[in-house]
């Protein structure tokens, strides 16, 4: 995707892109969600708490893609945590096309488990900073900033 694309047709990519982070995260195919990323990406949750605070503390931090490659892959070989279902809700995405393309959007991520019990676990605000890759756009940085650091069980899978 050109970054000399029409401000509609970035919109839509960016909203094409979203949608389809969401539902690989909610099908539970990781491995694809990390081929969203450009190579030197960055992905990091951090509570709002710690970020209008400046406080350095992170969630979790990934500063390139083969970090995210690894996490995903110790998720799927060592880790454990308890077993869910997710079902991210992205909210109306604002799209910022300047010197550099951005994006934000609130998003709420239900977990179901095994025996049926869904619950909120987690809400905030996801801040991206997007580039060209081709015929597409990739996720340069991604922060998510969740409303509270308090999370009801382990920070397994990316939010």
């Amino acid at each position: 995707m050109s970054m000399s694309a029409t401000q509609t047709d970035l919109r839509h990519a960016v909203y094409d892109l979203l949608e389809t982070y969401g539902r690989l995260l909610d099908e539970d195919r990781l491995e694809d969600w990390v081929e969203l990323f450009a190579e030197d990406c960055r992905y990091e949750i951090v509570s709002r708490e710690n970020r209008e605070q400046n406080l350095p503390l992170s969630l979790m931090l990934c500063d390139n893609k083969d970090m995210l490659r690894d996490r995903i892959m110790s998720l799927r070989e060592a880790n454990i945590y308890n077993l869910h279902r997710d079902c991210h809700v992205i909210g109306l995405i604002r799209v910022e096309a300047g010197e550099r393309l951005a994006a934000s959007a609130p998003y709420a991520l239900f977990q179901s488990t095994p025996e049926g019990d869904s619950r909120l676990f987690s809400v905030g605000r996801y801040g991206l900073e997007l580039v060209a890759a081709g015929e597409r756009l990739a996720i340069r940085s991604l922060l998510v900033v969740v409303d509270t650091g308090a999370i009801p069980t382990l920070l397994a899978t990316p939010i």
